[in-house]
């Protein structure tokens, strides 16, 4: 399923997007958790590669790609996880991962395997757009969204050219730095929801520091379509296995908005 697709579906409903490492701890312990929370209600499973060295990753994730790494996930067995993740549920399926893997891969070869497990669309946080052309060709070639992130800090020049291009939806970023739980949310989002909300229908989907089903309720609020999941469902699965199903649950029924 394509990201539109499934905007279109949830209306003014907005989108849990999960983030979980495939291979953390284990290639089968990861498939259960990804499925827990599909059956939670996740709209779209973002889904990590893990890389070596994950640069806009904050400890949490770090350790996770760590622990994937170790477990043995790689770039082929990444794909046949995703696809095996396909075969779960009929929602988007988000590749997030580091430029270096797709080069080490081949570049058609990379996105033309995303198309063969499920995967509508891809985030690669450490390529600039200025150096994302070739890619950028090849995910438009093949129906593949190319996902782009802004933050308070974006300049103009570069906003109005992410803006142009941006597919899927915009990553917007809540907090200057790496990805993390946090307590609180930034109190300038709401002027850059407002600002990006002026200049874009692409739906925003707001990542790093949400942790919380409060966290979920105040960002929908502000003027975002979506939010964005990590952390906090990789710190609920290490404390409690168990608890991730619930803790995913009320991520996803803070979405629903009044």
């Amino acid at each position: 399923m394509r990201l539109s697709e499934k905007f279109s579906q949830l209306g003014s409903e907005g989108a849990f997007i999960a983030y979980l490492c495939a291979g953390d701890p284990t290639y089968e312990k990861s498939l259960e958790a990804v499925e827990s929370v599909i059956q939670a209600g996740a709209d779209v499973i973002e889904l990590g590669l893990p890389f070596s060295d994950p640069i806009a990753d904050g400890p949490t994730i770090q350790k996770a790609s760590q622990r994937a790494l170790s477990s043995g996930m790689n770039t082929r067995r990444y794909f046949e996880f995703a696809a095996q993740v396909h075969g779960l549920a009929d929602i988007p399926l988000v590749c997030m991962t580091y430029y270096n893997l797709l080069l080490r891969w081949g570049l058609r070869r990379f996105v033309e395997s995303c198309v063969e497990s499920g995967i509508t669309a891809l985030i690669i946080p450490d390529l600039p757009y200025e150096e994302a052309c070739e890619l950028e060709a090849l995910c438009r070639k093949n129906q593949v969204d190319l996902i782009y992130i802004v933050a308070e800090t974006t300049d103009e020049e570069r906003l109005d050219e992410i803006l142009s291009r941006a597919g899927g939806f915009l990553y917007v970023v809540s907090v200057l730095g790496t990805t993390g739980a946090r307590k609180n949310i930034s109190p300038t989002l709401k002027k850059l929801l407002e600002k990006l909300k002026a200049e874009t229908q692409i739906p925003l989907a707001v990542g790093f520091g949400v942790s919380t089903p409060q966290h979920v309720s105040d960002i929908l609020c502000l003027g975002a379509d979506a939010v964005i999941v990590g952390s906090g469902l990789i710190d609920q699965y290490q404390k409690k296995r168990g608890g991730l199903f619930e803790y995913a649950k009320s991520l996803k029924q803070a979405t629903y908005k009044p």
